[in-house]
């Protein structure tokens, strides 16, 4: 291997995409046993690797030479065979610093709270200073006072007015995305809220962040840009801007999921499909995956056990497709009835509500809240606000395609799909 990233469990990382977008270089993913480590590093076979858990500080004995930064830290994520000798450094700090700065909130003299005390804390609080923020304070759920750390209740109790907030914790990551390591609520004056987290793309934090209007972001920034620096130190370079911008919106577009919302019979699955094929992407459908799992038609489900327990198993379907990325998915019309489930799609997709006429929804038998025309307006009439506050996009089909059906049903759809495209590749 000449370059890599080296770890005990390497998982999905992202980390072989970036770098191979930034050269033509392999770029291999290598898991290593804690008792093979010492061989590796000492057998020097390589060019440059990326270090992670657990084996940032452990690499450090190896070293010939540690550079600043990752000594203040203690930790470090690149090395570099320079003839021979290894070179230590930690990119970490140039992809934090970039993420807070691209985020464009001053720092200057503002209380910080930390969230967590591990290695990635110890980067933020760095990164922190070198920002010149004022007091910071780390938060752990089992406090070492001889450190100066505190408890999440002493944060809320005495530290109610910091105005920045980092997660380094695991908590909200994937699989338990559901987690959520604090409640902003309690800290009025935040002005930034920066979650490292980068798998789901929209952790409960940063969620929670939006709702409140306070900038925020994840770390999928931050990822990206500690590997530009490794790159660089990796081959004596450096990157232009715009460069590394694109490709990081290259791993925001391929990370994250396209999903359709809209009334009943506005197209969804016809536009996922042709989506789905455009993008090169799995399509998953919530109602034809209901209908596969319980061997039967919606229609007989609402009959023989009711609207809720449906509702129920469009959770269930939703909660396991927000787990994934990279993915086109058409939701069932009253999908967004549900805040849990709007949640659960947002954590790694967005909404583009598919906004049709109600002159061009027409009942069909196997949809039972809009099999006649009356229950479709009513339908329409109840939820057009709600497609409209939980999108991130309105799709508007008739500027698309126009209002006097003279379009092929199949061309109308191209069209629509051909526009959410443009706008999901083009954001």
């Amino acid at each position: 291997m000449k370059y890599g990233l080296i770890g005990e469990h390497l998982g999905h990382s992202y980390s072989k995409e970036i770098h191979e977008m930034l050269t033509d270089c392999v770029y291999e993913l290598h898991e290593i046993a804690p008792e093979d480590l010492a061989s590796f590093m000492k057998e020097r076979a390589f060019c440059g690797v990326n270090v992670t858990i657990p084996y940032k500080e452990k690499v450090i004995p190896f070293l010939d030479e540690v550079e600043e930064n990752a000594k203040r830290i203690g930790a470090v994520n690149t090395v570099v065979n320079k003839d021979g000798r290894l070179y230590g450094y930690n990119t970490d700090v140039y992809g934090l610093h970039a993420l807070i700065t691209r985020l464009g909130v001053s720092l200057d003299g503002k209380k910080a709270l930390i969230l967590g005390t591990g290695g990635t804390s110890k980067t933020a609080e760095h990164v922190l200073h070198m920002l010149h923020a004022g007091e910071i304070r780390k938060v752990s759920r089992h406090p070492d006072p001889s450190k100066g750390e505190i408890s999440y209740e002493q944060a809320v109790k005495d530290h109610a007015d910091a105005g920045f907030v980092i997660n380094t914790t695991p908590s909200g990551m994937f699989p338990h995305p559901e987690q959520c390591p604090l409640d902003l609520s309690d800290f009025a004056k935040l002005t930034g809220v920066v979650d490292v987290i980068y798998n789901p793309h929209q952790t409960t934090l940063l969620a929670n962040a939006y709702k409140r209007g306070i900038p925020a972001a994840g770390g999928l920034y931050m990822l990206v840009m500690q590997a530009v620096k490794a790159s660089e130190l990796f081959f004596d370079t450096t990157y232009a801007k715009e460069m590394t911008e694109e490709i990081f919106h290259t791993m925001e577009v391929r990370k994250q999921n396209v999903v359709l919302t809209g009334m009943p019979a506005s197209g969804k699955s016809t536009v996922g499909r042709i989506l789905a094929d455009r993008l090169e992407r799995d399509f998953a459908d919530t109602d034809a995956m209901i209908v596969a799992r319980e061997n039967r038609e919606i229609s007989q489900i609402f009959a023989e056990n009711g609207e809720a327990y449906f509702r129920d198993l469009e959770t269930e379907v939703i909660r396991e497709l927000s787990q994934r990325g990279g993915a086109v998915i058409a939701t069932g019309g009253g999908a967004i009835l549900r805040d849990e489930n709007v949640s659960l799609l947002k954590r790694n997709g967005q909404i583009y509500f598919l906004d049709r006429a109600l002159s061009e929804l027409l009942p069909t038998d196997d949809r039972p809240l809009a099999d006649s025309a009356d229950k479709i307006t009513a339908l329409y009439e109840k939820r057009y606000d709600r497609y409209l506050a939980t999108c991130d996009k309105r799709i508007n089909c008739a500027d698309i395609v126009g209002t006097d059906r003279s379009c092929d049903p199949d061309a109308a759809a191209k069209s629509v799909a051909d526009r959410i495209y443009t706008l999901f590749v083009g954001t």
